[in-house]
């Protein structure tokens, strides 16, 4: 049996995909690319073996789509920190089994020497 101390960390890093958001006069109404990297954590079975079925994990597709598809068309985030928001909970929603999301975002317009401006949001399960 696995220990109360193993876990599991699914990852998407560096994705990137265009997002209704932002404050400023310049920024609303077109949208911007943003950089995702995604964390999931959940109990691990006791052992993986090679023909493990993917249902005893999570497809990392998900975690793409919780950052494009699933977040609404047309709706404009005035805060990155909503569309990290949205993502915990269509993870959340979408596997019983998470017990924490950890977004990344980068908002990648806004920088001007390369440097990487964005927010990193933890939610634990309720």
């Amino acid at each position: 049996m696995n220990t109360p101390t193993d876990s599991l960390t699914l990852e998407v890093a560096d994705f990137e995909h265009d997002v209704l958001t932002g404050i400023y006069s310049e920024e609303t109404g077109k949208p911007q690319p943003l950089r995702f990297t995604i964390q999931v954590s959940m109990q691990p079975i006791e052992r993986y073996t090679p023909d493990t079925p993917l249902t005893e994990s999570k497809n990392y597709m998900d975690l793409k789509f919780a950052a494009s598809e699933a977040l609404p068309q047309g709706v404009h985030f005035k805060l990155i920190e909503a569309v990290a928001d949205h993502v915990c909970e269509t993870l959340f929603l979408q596997d019983a089994r998470i017990t924490a999301v950890t977004v990344k975002i980068v908002k990648l317009a806004i920088a001007e020497a390369g440097e990487k401006i964005g927010i990193t949001l933890t939610r634990q399960r309720r």
